[in-house]
């Protein structure tokens, strides 16, 4: 990676630098980015006991995807976003002297006419080599990275990432002491997709809701039946559900009745069946304003919220269970896992 210094363009300006001293830590550092199609996120980390320790994050909604399934296309607008967050990446991975890195981006870039070329130009302007992963590779490495949270004594667990343009549904099976994925499907649709298709997302009415369900029910009444069928015909309900996104961590915090966002109080938290479904009625009957007030939802959720929802109830619906854990954690995570497995440096003490 370029380490020339340059002056931090607009939007670098917010992000926090780190002390002084930038001496890598024995075991080195990982860094992970996943640009997705609402969201732009990096995690820094180095290898310990228990796997990996966060040294450094970045998190911002620069919303790539906006109107992408209207006109197939990154809007001008949207692409000078997303820059100036991922300038804020490129200046912490040069900061901290990271070198062993995976810059991925998701479905927005994978659908976009112009996806290749913006990719080019964020190496052009940031220095950073983004690579554009298939649906198969994004499902993958956030089971890798939520896999730690499947309960012990489950033998079978859904796992499920609800994205800004693609949700990841994973089925994950006992097998000794591992879970192994036995089927997955990636959905065409996110929380920034269906929004934009029902209405934009603020004026959400009971039947607008109820048209978004009716919408992406086909989509997983297929995937059960496909793991029904690899379940030896038996119904499938899973042990217990697991998800890693947005979605289920606001809903979390929603329930616990946090004043702000508490990310040690959510991640691992399990909610019931009735939780879930009384977070979301209670959201239903909000204005915009209302949720936007909310602090664990914002602004810059309030109009995305309710399609994560309408998601959350029909992978509900088409795979029952008592409970669900909720991650906050995933993708990243998946990537900085994978990389130090293959240098042999996961779970080392150093």
């Amino acid at each position: 990676m370029n380490r020339s210094r340059r002056k931090p363009a607009a939007g670098a300006q917010h992000a926090r630098k780190p002390p002084a001293s930038r001496e890598q830590p024995p075991g080195g550092l990982y860094g992970a980015l996943d640009l997705g199609t609402n969201n732009c996120r990096l995690l820094i980390a180095t290898p310990n006991a228990h796997g990996f320790a966060v040294v450094d994050a970045f998190s911002r909604i620069v919303r790539l995807g906006e109107q992408l399934a209207q006109t197939g296309r990154l809007s001008e607008d949207a692409m000078s976003r997303t820059i100036d967050a991922l300038r804020v990446c490129a200046n912490k991975l040069r900061w901290r002297s990271v070198e062993r890195v995976r810059l991925v981006a998701t479905e927005a870039c994978r659908m976009a006419e112009n996806g290749p070329d913006f990719i080019s130009r964020v190496k052009q302007e940031t220095g950073l080599a983004l690579e554009i992963i298939d649906r198969e590779t994004e499902a993958g490495l956030a089971a890798v990275g939520a896999e730690p949270l499947v309960d012990l004594e489950a033998e079978t667990a859904l796992v499920f990432d609800i994205g800004g343009g693609s949700t990841e549904v994973l089925w994950m099976r006992r097998n000794g002491a591992r879970f192994e994925t036995v089927a997955w499907t990636s959905l065409a649709a996110g929380v920034v997709t269906i929004s934009e298709r029902f209405g934009g997302g603020v004026d959400v009415t009971p039947s607008s809701f109820a048209a978004m369900r009716d919408h992406l029910r086909p989509m997983l009444v297929e995937f059960a039946a496909q793991v029904s069928a690899a379940n030896g015909g038996l119904p499938p309900v899973p042990s217990h559900l697991l998800g890693t996104s947005g979605t289920v961590t606001t809903i979390a915090g929603v329930q616990l009745g946090l004043a702000r966002y508490d990310r040690s109080r959510v991640d691992g938290c399990w909610l019931t069946s009735e939780d879930i479904g009384a977070v979301t009625n209670r959201l239903l009957h909000l204005t915009y304003e209302q949720r936007a007030a909310n602090p664990c939802i914002g602004r810059e959720r309030a109009d995305l919220v309710l399609a994560g929802c309408a998601i959350l109830e029909e992978i509900r619906l088409a795979f029952p269970a008592e409970r669900i854990r909720v991650a906050d954690r995933g993708l990243r995570e998946g990537i900085l896992t994978m990389l130090m497995k293959e240098d042999g440096t996961y779970g080392r003490a150093v």
